[in-house]
């Protein structure tokens, strides 16, 4: 397995565990200091840049946050995620983009999830663009940066990472 093929796969096992609820090794595929942001639409045609100073949908600056969300989501502490939506992630189009740098890998992907709120008997498909940096860990690959372009933006309901 080539250096890319394998960080692809990361890629498609961070969708697999979202939709299989393995939360540890979902965290697992992403770095210490990871940055995991979804940004908001300021109007139809931009979304925001900063995310230190205009609205995202979430931004998360490591794993120690996306840590912290996991935990209230498996410990039921978070009313909105009780109970916990069935999702279905479907990838396409993954495409490496420019050239590789040492040790690190960018990939941009189209993507729909499926959701189903079972508290509600209510489903919904939220899909986008997926933009993907990986660094080489050891033998492996983790996700420093993932960016997610939410194209339907308007939320039914309460939106979690797991939706995405």
């Amino acid at each position: 397995m080539t250096g890319t093929a394998s960080a692809r796969d990361v890629i498609e096992q961070e969708a697999i565990c979202l939709d299989e609820r393995r939360w540890q090794d979902w965290l697992a595929l992403f770095t210490e200091d990871c940055v995991y942001w979804v940004p908001a639409w300021k109007d139809d045609d931009t979304l925001t840049a900063d995310p230190q100073t205009e609205l995202s949908h979430i931004y998360y600056i490591d794993r120690a946050a996306l840590e912290d969300r996991i935990i209230r989501v498996s410990s039921n502490l978070s009313p909105a995620s009780t109970p916990l939506a069935r999702t279905a992630h479907i990838l396409g189009g993954i495409r490496q983009t420019g050239a590789p740098g040492p040790g690190r890998v960018t990939f941009r992907s189209s993507w729909s999830t499926h959701v189903f709120w079972p508290q509600s008997n209510l489903s919904h498909t939220f899909f986008g663009r997926y933009e993907h940096e990986l660094v080489e860990d050891g033998e492996s690959w983790l996700i420093a940066r993932k960016v997610i372009t939410l194209q339907n933006d308007y939320l039914p309901s309460m939106t979690d990472f797991y939706c995405l």
